[in-house]
């Protein structure tokens, strides 16, 4: 599993799923799916449901996670909670297994390729979209043009 993909794709969401912690109200919800759209959203919390139960339970990991909630446009954060989710997966394969199939749904072929990441930011470094795959997630305003 690709771990970065993942870090990526999660981080976005990680504010609103620790803040939700599972048990989101619809308005909520809705504001973050017109936000990242549905599917992203709906997979973050397929992703989420898998590990929220592994990060509480490993204090490493929980404090990264807080950390990188904290400042989303700190580097050093996001570098953390990317190097403590590689060892929580490579400690649980299982779980890493499970991810990696949630990672692939709606895949081309469901198959593994050559995955090209894109992460826009904004003048203060914040992410504000991503590409990776056949995926856009975040807010587009403008004009796109490939």
């Amino acid at each position: 599993m690709d771990i970065a993909l993942l870090a990526t794709f999660l981080s976005p969401f990680l504010p609103h799923l620790v803040k939700l912690g599972g048990k989101a109200a619809e308005a909520v919800t809705e504001a973050i799916s017109e936000k990242f759209g549905e599917a992203a959203w709906a997979k973050a919390q397929k992703i989420w449901q898998r590990l929220s139960p592994k990060i509480e339970a490993k204090e490493d990991m929980k404090v990264a996670t807080t950390q990188a909630v904290a400042k989303p446009d700190s580097q050093a954060r996001q570098a953390l909670f990317q190097e403590e989710l590689e060892v929580l997966l490579n400690e649980n394969p299982e779980l890493a297994d499970a991810i990696a199939k949630i990672m692939q749904e709606d895949a081309p072929d469901g198959t593994p390729g050559t995955q090209i990441i894109q992460t826009v930011t904004g003048n203060k470094n914040q992410t504000i979209g991503q590409v990776f795959g056949g995926t856009v997630v975040g807010n587009v305003e403008g004009d796109v043009r490939i």
